[in-house]
């Protein structure tokens, strides 16, 4: 089984940073993709970053050149430094890994981020 831990959520007022981590524990397979979403209440899971077992790199375009994604594949560990937040960035984040030798993906539980004016 595929366990994913994060951390890093909290209150921030506007124009300031928060880094969110995602470790994946108890895995004896390699992660392929890891990906940040975000959800606020009634509205659907969208995807934020995400980024390759090479380190490729993909952002959602309202997060793009504020929002940088990161993995540590030794530690199978995963993060995005946000900065600059803005309100509307408020939401609970979620963390997701491919791990391809199953052909499955796993989220992690969420984690609150929310930002003041």
């Amino acid at each position: 089984q595929v366990q994913l831990v994060e951390s890093g959520g909290g209150l921030v007022q506007a124009g300031g940073s928060l880094r969110l981590s995602c470790a994946v524990l108890r895995t004896i397979y390699d992660i392929g993709d890891m990906r940040w979403f975000r959800q606020t209440p009634g509205k659907q899971r969208e995807l934020v970053s995400s980024i390759t077992r090479d380190g490729k790199e993909n952002y959602e375009d309202s997060v793009k050149g504020r929002f940088t994604i990161s993995r540590d594949n030794a530690k199978n560990t995963m993060y995005l430094q946000m900065n600059s937040l803005k309100p509307e960035d408020s939401a609970v984040y979620f963390c997701n890994v491919v791990v391809p030798v199953v052909s499955g993906y796993y989220w992690g539980q969420g984690t609150q981020v929310s930002v003041s004016s």
